[in-house]
């Protein structure tokens, strides 16, 4: 085997690990999300641009890969006096990621998971600046996470205005 396959296994490997890893922290989210879905939420009053229960989870899980091949990129780059800083926010966010879904599905409260958004919002944002000085890829690959969480706050909003 060669230097070069070594190398390659290596990365493909370390980037399997960290998008298992993401898709577990979205499996934890699921937790209190899952057995909520059919009752509580089917009973909520949704904003127009509301789109069907069943497309959350395949998106979510396309978004959970993407942070793990991101996240992998920066990984790489970890001596970068940055990354650490970098690597640190980007464990929050998920943190965040997965108390917003204890928040809203676990509790039934959309109007701290409302406050809880907004903060996970900027973490997500101030993790892709970080990338971004790290690795140009590792940044793009978390615009649609940020773009969705915006989309996931508008419906969050609405939920909040419209079940008052």
């Amino acid at each position: 085997m060669t230097v070069i396959s070594v190398n390659l296994k290596k990365k493909v490997l370390g980037a399997l690990l960290a998008i298992i890893v993401c898709e577990l922290v979205g499996g934890i989210g699921a937790i209190f999300t899952t057995p909520n879905i059919a009752v509580w939420y089917a009973g909520l009053v949704k904003g127009p641009l509301n789109p069907p229960a069943f497309v959350f989870g395949p998106v979510w899980t396309l978004l959970f890969a993407l942070m793990g091949i991101s996240v992998f990129l920066v990984w790489e780059k970890r001596k970068e006096k940055i990354a650490a800083l970098a690597l640190t926010l980007f464990v929050l966010q998920l943190f965040l990621n997965v108390l917003w879904s204890i928040l809203f599905f676990g509790l039934h409260d959309p109007q701290a998971a409302m406050v809880e958004i907004i903060i996970l919002w900027i973490a997500i944002l101030g993790t892709t600046v970080l990338f971004q000085r790290i690795s140009r890829p590792a940044a793009r690959l978390m615009i649609p996470y940020i773009l969705w969480v915006s989309f996931a706050a508008y419906l969050n909003y609405s939920i909040v205005i419209l079940n008052k």
